[in-house]
């Protein structure tokens, strides 16, 4: 009688991961110390090459997407804003250090212009607070509807801190879409750790913002907060995707940052371009446009 051998997970073939831990380079011969010996997928050198540009692309896709699937992660809604927006005991303790470095070299140009925003960024962090009180607010009020809302931030520090810290505090899972940049970026500590992911290309990255989204809501920032607001107003505008939410938190900042009446009187853009943009001011507030939007037989299951 011939013995039955199987492999732990009862399949006829051997997974690459199985295979890939039996393998040895180190046969002491010169072929098996060449470098086109290893195997394709488990030679590092080989995946970074530029010609495997677009496998490591679709890598980086799939990872986050199976992983969400195994979480179950069907709806979620998209926090953007500044990294540099604290909460006001960090921006205090910031706008001190800036006096005392001026004190100390008055004549100093780069103290002088971190002074000024250090003021700046103490003043907006109510914002930090609205934040945190939005995310916790979405996360329990959908609990209540019977559909997990899950909050998606950019994983790092800011707004992106407290709407995670928010998702946290009321006992609900929130996702982090770190990416690398030149100064090291870390997540922070209030992503669920099982959600947390690392992006190398922007492009996926927003998608994957986008992908699960049914509403942004997007606190003051800077360049890359635009540049996620613009991405999206431009996807909706030219029906690339279907028409979710845009809200824009804090509606002094918005005014003054952007003029997009300029726009519709310059003839840049459509009347109904300028209206896929809704204000809030207060948690209760934007939570209010999205369920508004999508009524609650839609959110509920």
């Amino acid at each position: 009688m011939v013995k039955k051998i199987l492999f732990p997970d009862d399949r006829l073939f051997p997974s690459a991961k199985q295979e890939a831990s039996q393998v040895s380079n180190r046969l002491g011969t010169p072929q098996s110390d060449s470098p086109s010996y290893r195997l394709a997928y488990d030679d590092l050198d080989f995946m970074m090459l530029d010609e495997l540009r677009a496998v490591r692309l679709q890598l980086e896709f799939l990872k986050p997407e199976i992983i969400q699937q195994q979480h179950n992660i069907q709806a979620t809604v998209v926090i953007f804003g500044s990294a540099r927006i604290a909460s006001h005991e960090t921006a205090s303790l910031w706008l001190q250090q800036c006096k005392q470095n001026l004190e100390n070299e008055p004549e100093n140009e780069v103290y002088a212009e971190q002074l000024i925003s250090a003021q700046q960024l103490l003043h907006k962090s109510h914002y930090y607070e609205k934040a945190q009180k939005l995310a916790m607010l979405i996360t329990e009020e959908s609990k209540k509807l019977h559909k997990s809302l899950t909050i998606v931030t950019g994983g790092g520090p800011g707004i992106m801190e407290a709407a995670n810290q928010g998702a946290l505090d009321a006992k609900g899972k929130s996702m982090g879409f770190n990416i690398i940049l030149p100064s090291e970026q870390k997540p922070n500590d209030y992503v669920t750790p099982e959600l947390c992911f690392q992006f190398h290309y922007f492009a996926i990255r927003k998608m994957h913002f986008l992908m699960r989204a049914i509403a942004l809501v997007i606190f003051p920032g800077g360049y890359g907060t635009l540049d996620e607001l613009f991405e999206a107003l431009t996807l909706i505008q030219t029906k690339k995707i279907r028409p979710i939410p845009l809200i824009l938190f804090g509606k002094p900042y918005w005014d003054h940052i952007i003029n997009f009446d300029a726009m519709v009187s310059e003839g840049t853009i459509s009347k109904c371009d300028r209206d896929l943009i809704i204000y809030a001011d207060s948690a209760e507030q934007a939570w209010q446009i999205i369920v508004d939007h999508y009524l609650i037989d839609d959110i509920s299951d």
